[in-house]
């Protein structure tokens, strides 16, 4: 990792370094069967990337970044901030402990509808058809006929169609998961999603240990394939939501999916009018300075996958996918 920590060094002293994270969890545990590819870590490696963190970075807050766009306080010299999509419960239990002992902030993006219930993200509730499933074939509207032999080419699967249900309309989108279960002959337990996300009190209980909240929508759309007058709701609702429950102003935001295709000005207008003043996309970072002031509306992240190792995950840090033009 010497060349990777040549390059951080030579270009990241100014530019903001953003973690993108959603679960920390192992997904090869017994009983796991919810969606594989949302794991961005399992608890030992978060613990490990942490502590290379520590070594080489400033870890800065969400309120650190809105405060230097402001114009109030510099930014360290290799600032980097860690950020959590959706609000899983096992951030709480996982990510919570090793933040405390290395005593990092960081924010988490809370998609307000899932927040204490058992209500399934629908990359979930697929996975969990998937993974039940005595099929080894079915036709996908609007994907067409998926066959699969094996875990991997299950998976492969259910990615590509729910990659290809991310283009359509939100509700076409929502049809066609609530017809999952059917098409592949499963059951869903009522208490199949329990506890999956966490409780507001869970919520209050990061923020009183140093974990900014940030907002995520409500339910979860990408915001450019709904109506512009329901995603302005969900920028404004889910903000207020957050606010009421933890008694505190919430200034940032994260897009769903958070692609170049999955916002627009408009949606930025809104985010605007709603008092956000930062959002952040899974396009590759880091930021760099000139960037963010530009837009703060578009600052880039790195997404994390329990797939990448700890020099994948250094070469994630200096930019690597950005400099070879690849999308994470």
């Amino acid at each position: 990792m010497h060349l990777f920590d040549g390059l951080h060094r030579a270009t990241n002293r100014n530019r903001l370094t953003v973690l993108a994270y959603h679960r920390i969890d192992d997904p090869h545990r017994p009983g796991f069967d919810t969606f594989t590819p949302n794991v961005s870590a399992t608890p030992a490696q978060f613990a490990e990337q942490m502590a290379y963190l520590r070594t080489r970075y400033s870890v800065v807050s969400a309120n650190d970044v809105t405060a230097w766009l402001r114009g109030e306080k510099p930014l360290p010299p290799y600032p980097a901030l860690i950020t959590f999509d959706d609000g899983y419960f096992d951030n709480f239990k996982y990510a919570l402990p090793v933040l405390k002992k290395f005593g990092f902030p960081a924010v988490v993006f809370l998609a307000t509808d899932y927040i204490g219930k058992s209500a399934p993200f629908f990359w979930d509730l697929a996975a969990y058809c998937f993974a039940h499933t005595e099929k080894t074939s079915a036709d996908f509207p609007p994907a067409g006929e998926l066959r699969w032999h094996d875990s991997n080419s299950r998976t492969t699967a259910m990615v590509s169609w729910l990659e290809r249900l991310k283009t359509v309309p939100d509700v076409e989108k929502w049809a066609h998961i609530h017809a999952l279960p059917d098409l592949l002959d499963v059951a869903i337990p009522d208490d199949a999603f329990a506890g999956i996300t966490m409780t507001w009190a869970q919520v209050r209980e990061m923020v009183a240990n140093g974990v900014t909240m940030g907002a995520h929508t409500m339910s979860h759309p990408v915001l450019t394939r709904v109506p512009a007058k329901q995603a302005r709701a969900e920028v404004f609702g889910s903000k207020a939501c957050i606010e009421a429950e933890i008694g505190a102003p919430v200034t940032t935001f994260a897009y769903p999916n958070g692609h170049p295709a999955d916002f627009n000005a408009a949606i930025q207008r809104d985010l605007a009018d709603a008092g956000i003043e930062a959002a952040f996309t899974l396009v590759s970072g880091p930021a760099t300075p000139a960037e963010m002031r530009e837009n703060p509306f578009t600052i880039r992240r790195m997404f994390l996958s329990h797939k990448d190792s700890l020099p994948r995950f250094a070469a994630k840090l200096v930019g690597l996918p950005r400099m070879l033009g690849f999308p994470r």
